[in-house]
């Protein structure tokens, strides 16, 4: 009777025991076919451990390891980026009594002697070198009026400048060192080659903290001057989201290679994270007038206008208390004529809308602009005009701009 009972166990044992072989034979099995669905690792000689670097170096490791693109950018141009720190003294003439309501009472508004007083006001700024004789380029803002500039190398010297030139109207300057004659110099790259997305990366001293650098991309190209909010220029700027403060004004704004692309010139004060350079191709025809002549000629006609589109004109049009009916058509919109001006000489009337200039059709302001900018001084532009229902053709003769303002 236990020989049955034996058997049955005998072979319950074979069965488990044939099971478990079969299992570890498929688990080697697997082991053998999964890693023929992937890259198989590199062989490595013993000593060799050159393939297991190149194995561990990930794209972004690469990119963190080692010195990035932006300190050898800032390295290539770093020594030839100066700080400019200005003086400049104003006088006021302050009232004595003015508070005193006695004398208010009993001499009058008129009675009070004026005494001038001085008051003292210091500037910061930044620039870069573009010649090893001492050249210095910057904005026009940072030394305007100043009485006094300052220029700080990075090494620690300072210099005495003197402006040799400024350019109101595109917010460029010109400053002399006199520091001998084998200066770092910024390199100088080309603005049109710049696309939207490239790396942007400002240097500068923002609110006194020098050699700052900031990095960004290129947000984006051609961004008008009109458009910032800075009406008096005639600039399109170069928009980077790269930290752009107070201070900054004047530095360089550099390309992945180190090469200077813009001169970081603007911020907006209700925005964060946008500001504007000036083109250095922009840059590099005013610094050469500037330092041969000292100012630049820009010619003008004398209008202040508007892009004008035909929504915008109907939506001008369906109002009830609008003063002007404007054409519905695609041109530029005479907002108002200057008084003595080339264009008030020329016929052109506040209501009149720009559609072409030397037969070429003009949809923009900024186009508008731009091909006046390029005109010649007392060059004569055929201008047709639209005025209510009829077309003109005016000859207007350009004339210099004589102030920004």
């Amino acid at each position: 009777m236990r020989f049955p009972k034996i058997y049955r166990s005998l072979r319950q044992l074979t069965t488990d025991v044939f099971a478990i072989a079969l299992g570890v034979v498929l688990i080697v099995s697997t082991f053998q076919v999964l890693p023929s669905q992937a890259k198989s690792a590199p062989s490595v000689i013993p000593g060799d451990t050159s393939k297991l670097i190149d194995q561990r170096q990930s794209p972004t490791t690469a990119a963190i390891g080692g010195t990035s693109f932006v300190t050898a950018a800032v390295n290539r141009v770093g020594t030839a980026v100066v700080r400019i720190d200005t003086e400049r003294t104003i006088t006021r003439r302050v009232d004595p009594f003015s508070e005193d309501p006695f004398f208010r009472r009993f001499f009058g508004d008129g009675f009070s002697q004026q005494m001038p007083s001085e008051q003292q006001l210091r500037g910061l700024g930044s620039g870069f070198i573009i010649d090893k004789s001492g050249l210095v380029l910057t904005n026009a803002h940072v030394v305007d009026k100043a009485d006094k500039v300052t220029v700080r190398l990075k090494d620690g010297r300072t210099f005495e400048g003197k402006v040799q030139g400024i350019d109101e109207v595109t917010d460029l300057a010109v400053v002399k060192i006199n520091a001998g004659n084998d200066l770092p110099v910024a390199p100088l790259g080309s603005s049109s080659n710049v696309q939207v997305g490239d790396w942007a990366i400002a240097v500068g001293n923002p609110l006194g903290f020098d050699n700052t650098v900031t990095l960004g991309i290129v947000s984006t190209l051609k961004r008008s001057s009109a458009q910032v909010g800075i009406s008096d220029k005639r600039l399109d700027f170069i928009q980077t989201d790269a930290a752009i403060n107070p201070g900054n004004s004047g530095g360089p704004l550099l390309n992945g290679q180190g090469e200077v692309i813009g001169i970081n010139t603007a911020i907006r004060p209700d925005a964060m994270g946008i500001g504007f350079a000036i083109p250095i191709d922009k840059a590099k025809a005013i610094a050469m007038q500037l330092q041969r002549d000292g100012k630049v000629a820009h010619p003008y006609l004398g209008v202040q206008m508007l892009t004008l589109t035909p929504d915008l004109a109907k939506q001008n049009n369906t109002d009830p208390n609008s003063p002007i009916q404007i054409p519905e058509i695609n041109g530029v919109f005479v907002m108002r004529v200057v008084p003595n001006s080339p264009a008030a000489s020329a016929g052109i009337r506040r209501g009149d809308v720009i559609l072409q200039v030397d037969g070429k059709a003009i949809t923009s302001a900024e186009q508008l602009q731009n091909f006046v900018e390029d005109s010649r001084l007392g060059q004569v532009l055929q201008v047709k005009v639209q005025r209510g229902n009829q077309t003109q053709q005016l000859s207007i003769r350009t004339a210099e701009l004589q102030n920004a303002s």
